[in-house]
């Protein structure tokens, strides 16, 4: 007979010895679907706590997060002031509808346009980054006056797994459910440089042919019923980081086409690429036209996305219905979450940090890869997200196993990382690494350390 268990649970990961406190669990393998996996055969520690960059679990087990637990707690778990801004803002008024004013609203949305430099512009916000795309599609249309208008994404790309994101999304996981042209989506290649599907063995010539793909399916399809184009600036599960011509390319295409282009930020913003958003790494020649936003939009603590919008595409929808909304968009105690969130990177320098930080582990990254024959190619490194793509052989790039497939050696590997305290994050051949912007050097030095060990012993076996 199944039974709740007792269990003692750490409060404060200041005190690695634990004061403790026992709380009832009840396990949720035999009463929760979870995502991403097959349910019957889900198997994972419960999370009671965390702080910074560690969070641990029921049986006492203390792990270091080099993923930001799915890339979206970039202020590490449970960051103080955001904690304490939930908690204020939850005395005042946990709740009102986006049909009457909410203070922290207000100012999140002022912010997250100063930030941008979207002057004039305004914020719709969503509950996550699935409907935040949904509703960018959605706003460039009715700016398009295409209700039926073409959207252009890429294969190898992730926007949600809402019936219309998957029709966005070039994700081998879920392209089998979904007809993309059912919903005006068409697909274009990737500037996946390093298995580049041009042909190319040139990063540039590869960013170059991929923004060509972009234009040939604009002019194929015709600009006037091309509404936009919805792509990742950079940091993404797919692994692809575009050569740096591709997104300036991007921008010059659609904007000579009077063509929207949607920033997927969902993963990128926040410090995550080494700026508030990955797009401004190209100053005004990568401004999109919309921008979508979630996970480090609050660090996680709550779930908020948002959709900013620029001046020219504002003031094409204020003054139309809206015929859209969600009950809980805006939320006031996510919106509090949101702004202490930013302001947390703000007053502590984090995306400065992030940055230092990241340019530092890629070029360890890159040692590693001059001395594991495992590793292909590591990318990114512009702020603390990095891929490292494994390969059975260097010089024919022969992968580990067929994408999206992990590798059992892989999983491997991240069982004895969490076994060691680490937790890594994989997908397919890939090793993502996106650990908190809080994390401490020492911390990411020896979690490199251990990658590299790790590694090894894969090569050994």
């Amino acid at each position: 007979m199944k039974c709740a268990m007792r269990i003692d649970v750490r409060l404060s990961n200041d005190d690695p010895a634990g004061s403790r406190m026992v709380l009832p669990m009840v396990s949720e393998r035999d009463t929760v679907l979870h995502s991403w996996c097959v349910p019957a055969q889900w198997q994972a520690p419960t999370i009671v706590g965390g702080r910074g960059a560690h969070f641990w679990d029921a049986d006492g087990h203390d792990y270091l997060d080099m993923s930001s637990l799915s890339e979206c707690s970039n202020l590490g778990h449970q960051h103080p002031a955001v904690v304490k801004a939930i908690c204020e803002q939850a005395e005042r008024s946990c709740f009102v509808t986006s049909a009457w004013g909410a203070e922290p609203r207000a100012e999140l949305a002022k912010v997250l346009l100063e930030k941008a430099g979207f002057e004039r512009g305004r914020v719709f916000f969503t509950l996550a980054g699935a409907d935040a795309n949904e509703h960018a599609v959605k706003f460039a249309r009715l700016t398009r006056g295409l209700n039926q208008g073409w959207v252009i994404t890429r294969d190898r790309s992730y926007h949600g797994t809402t019936y219309a994101c998957m029709a966005l999304s070039g994700d081998a996981r879920t392209s089998h459910q979904i007809d993309p042209e059912q919903f005006a989506v068409t697909h274009v290649p990737p500037p996946y440089a390093y298995r580049c599907p041009f042909g190319s063995s040139s990063e540039m010539d590869c960013g170059r042919l991929a923004v060509d793909a972009v234009a040939g399916e604009i002019d194929r399809k015709g600009a006037q019923s091309v509404a936009a184009v919805l792509m990742e600036p950079n940091a993404g599960t797919n692994g692809i980081v575009a050569p740096d011509n591709y997104w300036p390319g991007l921008r010059e295409v659609t904007r000579s086409r009077d063509v929207c282009l949607i920033a997927d930020e969902v993963m990128s913003a926040f410090g995550r690429c080494g700026e508030w958003f990955a797009w401004q790494r190209y100053g005004y020649a990568g401004k999109p036209d919309l921008m979508t936003l979630a996970k480090g939009l609050t660090g996680a603590h709550l779930p908020l996305g948002a959709v900013v919008m620029n001046e020219n595409v504002a003031r094409r929808l204020e003054t139309q219905m809206l015929f859209t909304g969600l009950t809980y968009c805006g939320h006031p105690l996510a919106c509090a979450a949101g702004l202490a969130a930013v302001r947390a990177y703000e007053n502590e320098k984090l995306i400065e940090r992030s940055s230092r930080l990241g340019g530092e582990m890629f070029l360890e990254l890159k040692r590693l890869q001059q001395k594991h024959r495992l590793i292909g190619d590591v990318r990114g490194g512009q702020g603390l997200f990095a891929i490292v793509e494994l390969v059975s052989d260097q010089t024919s790039r022969a992968a580990l196993a067929p994408w999206p497939q992990t590798p059992p050696q892989l999983t491997t590997l991240v069982r004895k990382a969490r076994g060691l305290g680490v937790s890594f994050a994989v997908r397919g051949n890939l090793i993502i690494l996106a650990p908190p912007l809080v994390i401490e050097e020492r911390e990411l030095s020896d979690a490199l350390a251990l990658l590299d060990h790790l590694l090894g012993e894969m090569e050994a076996a």
